[in-house]
C-alpha cells in the first residue's frame, strides 16, 4: 500500500480540535476494518511547524512538531487548522509564502475553521467557494472579496480544496478526505470505529 502523505500545519495559538480531530480521523482510517490491528492507516501524517520548539495551542496543551516547514516533503494532503493564533500568523510572511508554494502543488488542500483565512491570505482561495468559523464569515468576506463565502455549509468542496466551519467541523472535513481517496464505505467504517455519526446533511450546525 502506498500511503498518502498528510502534512498538518501547527503554530502558536492553534485550536486543539481543529487539527487533532482530523488527525484522529485520518489515523483511525483502515482500508480493511477487519485488519485494524495488523494494517496501518493509508494516511501517513506529520505535524509541520516553523520551529521544532513545542507549539502551545490556544487552549493550553503543547505539541512537538515532527518536521520543520523547510524540511517537510511535498505532501499529498495539506491541512491548515485555525485558532486565535491566526490573527497573528495571517501577517507572518514566511509562513504565508510557504503555504502559497506548497498549497498550490498538493493534491488536496484543506482549511479548518479560521485556517481558511490563512489560505485566503496566500491567495489559494481566490475565485473559489469557501467557508470558515461562523464568527469569522464577515471577516473573510471583508478581507478577501475574491472568495465566494458560503454561510450555510458545514464543509465546502471546490475542486481539490476543502474548507470547513468551526472547530469540530474539521472532523467531518476529514471524513470527506477519506471518502475522496478511498470511498464512502471506508469513511463510514472509520466513523463507526470512532463511534461518531457519519453525517450526510451538510447544513451548518450552530
Amino acid at each position: 500500500m502506498v500511503r498518502k502523505k498528510v502534512a498538518i500545519l501547527i503554530f502558536p495559538g492553534v485550536e486543539l480540535l481543529d487539527f487533532c480531530g482530523p488527525y484522529e480521523v485520518l489515523s483511525a482510517c483502515r482500508l480493511d476494518a477487519a485488519r485494524r490491528r495488523e494494517d496501518p492507516s493509508p494516511f501517513e501524517i506529520v505535524l509541520a511547524a516553523e520551529t521544532l520548539e513545542p507549539v502551545v495551542c490556544a487552549n493550553g496543551p503543547r505539541f512537538l512538531p515532527d518536521t520543520l516547514l523547510a524540511d517537510c516533503p511535498l505532501p499529498d494532503v495539506l491541512l491548515v487548522p485555525g485558532g486565535l493564533g491566526v490573527r497573528t500568523h495571517i501577517n507572518n510572511a514566511p509562513l504565508i509564502d510557504w503555504l502559497r508554494t506548497v498549497g498550490s502543488r498538493v493534491e488536496t488542500l484543506a482549511g479548518v475553521c479560521t485556517g481558511s483565512m490563512l489560505l485566503g491570505k496566500a491567495g489559494l482561495l481566490d475565485g473559489k467557494r469557501a467557508t470558515t468559523h461562523f464568527a469569522s464569515l464577515q471577516w473573510m468576506r471583508d478581507l478577501f472579496p475574491a472568495i465566494t463565502v458560503d454561510d450555510d455549509s458545514h464543509v465546502v468542496t471546490d475542486g481539490r480544496i476543502l474548507t470547513s466551519a468551526g472547530i469540530s467541523a474539521g472532523i467531518d472535513l476529514a471524513f470527506r478526505i477519506v471518502a475522496q481517496y478511498y470511498g464512502q464505505a471506508v469513511a463510514q467504517a472509520t466513523a463507526r470505529h470512532m463511534e461518531y455519526p457519519y453525517r450526510t446533511d451538510n447544513r451548518r450546525r450552530y
